[in-house]
């Protein structure tokens, strides 16, 4: 596959708010103008999406605007029980109020209310989260605090287009494998992240979507052999013939991968379904289709080689919503791989065991 890179920096669109130029770099070096946008308000989607992992727990942070709603969302998962629980209060037509910065490498961030509060500071060297909700889970509240140090880094970076709107873009960044440390108080336990042993990821979006679309996305951070190491991996929407997004970091240095395929398990399984999401009629159904088996293991494979991977599941974190006009089915699903990557070099990277996640996600929004 061809890959496009970027390399001078200038405007995201032009006066007619369509992309100037497709493509990957290894930093933000498009200026992204939300007033240069032309589509229609309620289609701009703008989110900040913090992970932090060490290899026994992860805390997923999330403050989105999505022009007709807004979404705020605090994840704790624990995958020595294994356990999760996502609670995301969501405010309706937000219209761009949240003030979310045109790029990543400068602003504050912070939403909430009486009840909650999430806050991502930007300090220069290093990012600060904080947040707090009073009903977490069953009433039991949660708080933390997370200190992500910013090395000198690169980057994933992709300008995506999409087929028949012109006026429809995804504007992405993903800095993986920055040390984290802090911690997370719920239900009378403390997680604790250690430095040197935990990492985040940062998934900063901006654009325009269309309304139906599916993406797969896989990420992961930590060390190998006292070296940064991680990936990011994805596909599904979008018009990417100038470039993936699929992108290995060794050492704060990015070395891109060409096509990379999710091969999630298929079982051929009666299910009863009542009402189920996004489309299906409400009533009892039975069929014996093909359906993703999430739990069972995966396996990744890439056209060049560079990139092949086994997936052993530990938690999907799945979530289904359907009102009609709005609905998501989203699987993401937190495991172990292992097998090799292989570096621009020709360097193989072998790991085993190394935690990390893929989806699948399925929107009408």
């Amino acid at each position: 596959m061809k890959q496009h890179q970027i390399t001078a920096s200038h405007a995201l669109l032009d006066d007619k708010g369509h992309l100037i130029e497709p493509g990957y770099t290894k930093g933000l070096l498009m200026n992204y103008d939300r007033s240069a946008i032309k589509a229609g308000k309620l289609r701009i989607k703008e989110w900040d999406y913090y992970l932090i992992t060490c290899d026994q727990f992860a805390v997923a942070l999330t403050i989105a605007d999505n022009s007709y709603m807004g979404l705020d969302s605090i994840s704790l998962l624990d995958f020595r029980v294994p356990w999760e629980h996502t609670n995301s209060p969501m405010a309706a037509f937000t219209l761009g109020k949240r003030n979310l910065p045109p790029s990543s490498a400068r602003g504050d961030v912070s939403s909430g209310n009486k009840k909650y509060h999430i806050e991502f500071k930007h300090n220069g060297d290093h990012r600060f989260l904080t947040f707090h909700m009073d009903d977490f889970f069953e009433g039991k509240p949660i708080r933390g605090e997370i200190r992500l140090d910013c090395p000198e880094t690169e980057s994933m970076v992709i300008v995506t287009p999409f087929p028949k709107k012109d006026t429809a873009f995804y504007y992405n960044q993903k800095i993986n494998c920055m040390p984290a440390r802090g911690k997370v108080e719920f239900d009378g336990r403390l997680y604790e992240f250690e430095d040197g042993q935990s990492f985040g990821v940062l998934d900063w979006g901006r654009g325009v979507w269309t309304y139906k679309n599916t993406w797969y996305w896989g990420s992961a951070s930590g060390q190998v052999d006292g070296v940064p190491f991680g990936w990011n991996i994805g596909y599904g929407f979008g018009d990417t013939s100038a470039a993936s997004e699929n992108m290995l970091f060794y050492g704060n240095k990015a070395h891109k991968l060409s096509e990379v395929k999710f091969n999630i398990p298929m079982v051929n399984k009666k299910y009863i379904t009542r009402g189920s999401c996004c489309g299906n009629a409400g009533v009892e159904t039975e069929t014996a289709d093909l359906i993703e088996d999430y739990m069972s293991p995966w396996t990744f494979t890439s056209d060049d080689g560079r990139f092949e991977m086994d997936f052993v599941p530990i938690i999907d974190r799945a979530s289904r919503t359907d009102v009609k006009i709005i609905c998501s089915d989203q699987h993401q699903v937190f495991g172990r791989f292992s097998g090799k990557a292989v570096l621009d070099d020709g360097t193989v990277i072998e790991v085993k065991d190394f935690l990390g996640f893929a989806e699948k996600v399925f929107n009408k929004w």
